[in-house]
This record gives C-alpha cells, sequence and structure tokens, in this order.
C-alpha cells in the first residue's frame, strides 16, 4: 500500500485532531469525528482533482494561456486571414 505524502500527512492530521478531542468527547466519538474528517478531505481532493482535470482537458497553451482543444490552441493556432489583391 504506497502512501503519497499528502496522505501521510492526512493521517497524522487526523490522528492529532483525534487525540485533542479526547478529553472533550469519549474516545470513540472522536475516532468517528476523525474518521469522517478523513474521508471527507479525501472525497473533497478527489472530486477537485477531476473538476481540474475536466477544465483543462488536453493541456494549456504556454504562450497564452487558453486551454488546448483538438490538439490545437484555439488563440494561437488560428489561420491567419489571406490579404486579397
Amino acid at each position: 500500500m504506497g502512501f503519497e505524502k499528502r496522505e501521510v500527512l492526512l493521517i497524522v492530521g487526523v490522528i492529532f485532531l483525534m487525540v485533542g478531542m479526547i478529553p472533550f468527547v469519549a474516545p470513540v466519538y472522536a475516532m468517528l469525528v476523525a474518521a469522517a474528517v478523513y474521508l471527507g478531505m479525501r472525497l473533497f481532493v478527489k472530486k477537485r482533482k477531476q473538476q481540474i482535470q475536466k477544465d483543462i482537458g488536453e493541456g494549456v497553451c504556454a504562450v497564452c494561456g487558453s486551454k488546448i482543444s483538438q490538439k490545437q490552441c484555439p488563440l494561437c493556432d488560428k489561420p491567419e486571414p489571406e490579404k486579397g489583391a
């Protein structure tokens, strides 16, 4: 089971939250709240990643910063209008 650095930090933070709540509530409730916070954060991050992936799509143009669609930048890769004589 490989954890990323931010997952380890989240687990450590949730454990500190649980330990900090033990003097004020029963340990069972502290564990339930900590588990809810952990699952809530994981769900939030997952949804946010999906939203960012949907917004970015194929990527971002390095020149103007607009979203790339159909492997072309809509602003930079416009065909230049031909000048008539």
